[in-house]
């Protein structure tokens, strides 16, 4: 009871206090409610405008929309004109340029060839206006300009100019030892430059002047075209290839180029030569000589003199008392001697006439063989490289050929003027004999 009593005063004093706390949170509740509409109808508001800006912006976006479609109409409608305006002037463009195509292959084929005229020929030493233009016309991608085309006809006329002008210009010059200095020179049209030592060769490309290995005979020299610029007449020899013939003038070997190439083997057979035309010239003039005695002995053959007739004549004088046989035999004996003696030097000449065949085959055989050496070193990529075997070979035995040739020539020579002489020696001696013989017969 007392439990129950407790409760009831409890509940008695905290209702007032539920009641004011009831009120209150109804309150705040209203409050809160108060500022949740007012927030909501603030944010309705902006809503609200948002949305009628929205549907300002959208209704400015759709009339934008449709002037762009409009002028979207307008433009392919101006593009579509204009793509069949421009494929018309185009097929126009094409019928009208394509003549002008041609013309332009040409004039650049025309200035490529001039390029090349006004650079590597050796109207470059002093003519140089214009190559500018010529080159501009040569890279172009384009068809030239009627400044350019005028340009280019300028540089044709003045190379043409050029071609026809003696002058004297003034050219680097490098000499055959390496040194470069300025030297005066006569240009003689578009053909060459002449120096003081003769032709000049040009290098484009440096623009340099060269001198040539060598020179053609009578050629022009710097002070003899003093005398042409001053009289106006004067022969000069030309080189009308511009320097190419001058160039091989220079690579054609002479005499003694082509001697050196014989070797040692070419100079032993010119050795060879040599003594043999030696052995020829002093035994040809000791034969004629002979001749020339034996023909005077023979106007007076009682007088016999220091001649090989004249001593086979002496033997018959002092033989005059002996038998036949025994002046036959003395007289043989004689001429034996004196045959030996005309026949001196005419065995050597046989040999070395056959040496010379022989020693021109060794040398062939060595320059195939050098030659065979060279291709197994260097291959056979380049003529050059063989060019000294070969031409060992063939020189040796072009020498061969030319060494034998009169080395037989003139053993057989010797040889027939030995015989006409032993010839002529038997023939008195078999005279003497039957003379002997007569007079053995008339004494018995």
């Amino acid at each position: 009871m007392k439990i129950k009593a407790l409760a009831t005063a409890l509940c008695l004093f905290t209702l007032p206090f539920a009641a004011s706390a009831t009120d209150s949170l109804v309150e705040k509740t209203q409050q809160a409610q108060k500022v949740q509409a007012a927030h909501n109808a603030e944010r309705e508001a902006g809503f609200k405008l948002t949305e009628k800006q929205v549907k300002a912006k959208l209704a400015a976006l759709k009339v934008q929309r449709s002037q762009l479609q409009k002028e979207t109409e307008q433009l392919s409608e101006t593009f579509s004109n204009n793509e069949t305006k421009l494929a018309q002037l185009e097929e126009q463009l094409r019928l009208e340029t394509g003549s002008l195509g041609e013309l332009f292959g040409v004039v650049r084929q025309a200035a490529k060839d001039l390029d090349a005229e006004m650079s590597f020929s050796v109207t470059s030493a002093d003519r140089k206006a214009y190559h500018s233009v010529v080159e501009q016309i040569v890279d172009a991608k384009a068809l030239p300009s009627m400044s350019q085309l005028n340009g280019l006809w300028l540089g044709m006329s003045d190379q043409i100019t050029a071609s026809s002008e003696l002058r004297d210009v003034s050219v680097p010059y490098i000499n055959g030892e390496g040194y470069q200095s300025d030297t005066q020179a006569y240009r003689l049209g578009s053909i060459g430059l002449i120096g003081e030592q003769g032709y000049l060769a040009w290098d484009g490309k440096r623009q340099v002047a060269k001198p040539y290995l060598k020179q053609p005979e009578g050629g022009p020299a710097y002070a003899s075209l003093n005398g042409l610029v001053q009289s106006g007449l004067q022969t000069a020899v030309v080189d009308p290839s511009r320097g190419i013939m001058l160039e091989q003038l220079a690579n054609s070997p002479e005499l003694k180029d082509r001697l050196e190439h014989g070797g040692v083997v070419g100079k032993i057979i010119l050795g060879l030569l040599a003594v043999g035309a030696i052995i020829a010239l002093f035994r040809g003039v000791k034969l004629f000589v002979i001749r020339q005695q034996i023909k005077s002995q023979l106007k007076n053959p009682t007088k016999p003199g220091n001649n090989p007739l004249g001593r086979v004549l002496g033997v018959y004088d002092k033989e005059q008392n002996r038998s036949v046989e025994a002046l036959e035999l003395r007289l043989l004996e004689t001429i034996v001697d004196e045959q030996q003696g005309l026949e001196k030097g005419l065995s050597m000449l046989k040999l070395l006439a056959a040496l010379a065949p022989m020693l021109g085959l060794l040398g062939t055989v060595t320059g195939m063989i050098e030659t065979f050496q060279v291709i197994t070193q260097f291959g056979n990529g380049d003529p050059t490289v063989m060019a000294g075997g070969i031409s060992m070979a063939l020189v040796t035995t072009v020498l061969g050929l030319i060494a034998a040739m009169p080395l037989l020539l003139a053993h057989n020579m010797l040889s027939t003027q030995a015989e006409t002489i032993r010839n002529i020696l038997e023939k008195q001696g078999i005279s003497l004999v039957a003379q002997q013989a007569e007079k053995a017969g008339n004494a018995a």
